[in-house]
């Protein structure tokens, strides 16, 4: 660790002292745990992944990665917020805010293992999206008409 910590300070870097910590994580883990007694290796996050030591449907050992499923929300809130603001401008426009949000996290989290949080994502928006299009109107509104005319239905969802 201390050869880390010198070696960014070299560029003007830090490790947080109660962030940095080092984890037995990697294909022979499990075993060494495992011989010693103890429980699966740990996960962490970092850059918005819970990353997990997990093995294949052939046993073999895999990393997984999943969306960090309290900063989903959080974004999914900030989503919600952003709808009020824009809550009088023109359809159109908000769906291709919409269509413009799912897309950039669809580039972002698309990664193996990840289909189960990206399409909860999907559906999430489509709701909040639909709900908030309701708001705008007497008239009861279609949950497919409203994917459409805000143009979620064109997204791929997996």
């Amino acid at each position: 660790m201390t050869e880390l910590s010198d070696r960014l300070k070299q560029f003007g870097l830090s490790m947080h002292p109660e962030k940095t910590r080092l984890l037995e994580f990697g294909r022979r883990a499990a075993i060494r745990r495992k011989r010693a007694g103890l429980s699966k290796p740990e996960t962490f996050d970092f850059l918005g992944f819970t990353h997990i030591a997990s093995r294949n449907r052939l046993g073999r050992f895999t990393f997984r990665r999943i969306t960090i499923a309290k900063r989903q929300r959080r974004k999914l809130r900030e989503i919600k917020r952003e709808l009020r603001r824009r809550f009088n401008r023109p359809v159109p426009e908000t769906g291709l805010w919409l269509r413009q949000v799912l897309q950039g996290y669809y580039q972002y989290f698309a990664v193996p293992n990840n289909l189960n949080s990206m399409n909860q994502f999907h559906f999430q928006l489509s709701r909040i999206g639909f709900k908030a299009l309701r708001r705008r109107s007497q008239k009861a509104a279609k949950r497919n008409d409203v994917r459409r005319e805000l143009g979620l239905s064109q997204c791929h969802s997996g």
